[in-house]
């Protein structure tokens, strides 16, 4: 099945995370998105159910030789994820993967004054707090599930949520079993291939076109008006 683009995905979600999250008031849930793609679908399923928006930058952390790999991933705060079977598979050094997570903060730092606009966060503006909230992590697919895990214990370190929920398009199958070992409450895909059946992400897509800073930016200035 190909979903037709992500805004197709983003109204699939908002629909079936409904029973999911029936039990919350609508204040209580947060749905947060992964820059640039989860953020165009979060803002779809937060507008259809009526509840805040946010945003969570995370990076993944790429393989030498290799950029499409991710051998882990960092998040705002510095919290990382590493994929030590990858890693020692690989043979990739403490030096190389230190550096890569230095290069990878500063990119995030710059994003973040981009889209947060001097806040320390996208909700900072709108004076709301995570912490005892539901949240919703939203993303256009997880290959590796790399930045989805650095997002997930990264909010688990620093806001203590009440409950973490997961909504991603499209995800192999090996890689929702490796979040669900993770610690998330629930984790809804739309497309979950066999992983011999999984080349990328866009293979799942009719539409699969680049996210732009300005369409964020945008999705930004509507959100809090």
């Amino acid at each position: 099945m190909k979903i037709k683009n992500r805004e197709s995905a983003g109204n699939i979600l908002a629909e079936t995370i409904k029973d999911v999250l029936k039990k919350d008031a609508r204040q209580d849930i947060i749905v947060i998105g992964l820059p640039r793609g989860g953020f165009v679908m979060a803002k779809i399923i937060a507008t259809k159910l009526s509840c805040s928006l946010d945003m969570m930058i995370s990076k993944r952390l790429r393989a030498p030789h290799n950029e499409e790999l991710a051998i882990g991933a960092v998040a705002e705060d510095g919290t990382t994820y590493l994929n030590k079977s990858l890693i020692e598979e690989l043979k990739i050094s403490d030096e190389y993967i230190n550096n890569e997570i230095s290069y990878q903060l500063q990119e995030i730092k710059r994003l973040a004054n981009m889209y947060y606009q001097g806040k320390k966060s996208f909700l900072d503006r709108l004076q709301i707090t995570i912490k005892e909230k539901t949240i919703v992590i939203v993303d256009d697919g997880a290959a590796t599930g790399s930045t989805i895990m650095a997002t997930v214990r990264s909010l688990r370190k620093t806001h203590n949520p009440k409950r973490i929920i997961v909504a991603i398009a499209i995800s192999p199958r090996s890689t929702v079993d490796l979040l669900k070992n993770e610690d998330i409450d629930h984790v809804e895909v739309i497309t979950s291939p066999v992983d011999t059946n999984f080349r990328s992400i866009e293979q799942f897509y009719q539409n699969f076109e680049q996210v732009t800073d300005n369409r964020v930016l945008d999705i930004i200035r509507t959100a809090i008006k």
